[in-house]
């Protein structure tokens, strides 16, 4: 595969500086950066942003994530590693990042139990995040950026 557009960050400069201030603010909210990071893995992976899983992967294992809940964030729900707040996070990330696949696209259960598991401010970052990584996939997606370019 070849990407379509490999210089779409330098010809949209001013999108992709926003992208990252976003990301430059997420790192300063009370989220964890390994919650964070499988969040993005996970919205990536229904995206089909190899470029995205690759780097968040790598991002998360950096940050301490461990190998079995990498390999295992696509199966969250029968897989044994994940907390109930990792639980609601991913199954709003879902919802976001699926949005024509509900009539009421967050459903109110979902919203509901993510709401008990996070505070205002964190949740309010936790939708942020899932926008951002959206928006960072579909630009990837597009353009067919390629996993591992960056390294």
């Amino acid at each position: 595969m070849e990407a379509r557009m490999a210089d779409v960050y330098k010809l949209a400069s001013g999108g992709h500086r926003a992208l990252e201030a976003m990301e430059s603010w997420l790192a300063s909210t009370e989220v964890p950066q390994p919650l964070l990071e499988l969040v993005r893995v996970r919205a990536s992976q229904i995206n089909g942003c190899g470029l995205c899983v690759d780097y968040h992967s790598h991002r998360a294992d950096r940050a301490g994530e461990r190998a079995e809940r990498l390999w295992s964030v696509a199966a969250w729900r029968e897989a044994p590693y994940y907390t109930a707040q990792e639980r609601a996070a991913l199954a709003l990330t879902e919802a976001m990042t699926r949005l024509a696949d509900s009539s009421d696209g967050v459903p109110d259960h979902v919203w509901e139990e993510v709401a008990g598991q996070f505070s205002r401010e964190a949740l309010a970052a936790l939708v942020m995040a899932i926008a951002s990584v959206n928006a960072w996939n579909r630009v990837n997606v597009a353009t067919r950026q390629l996993a591992g370019w960056y390294r």
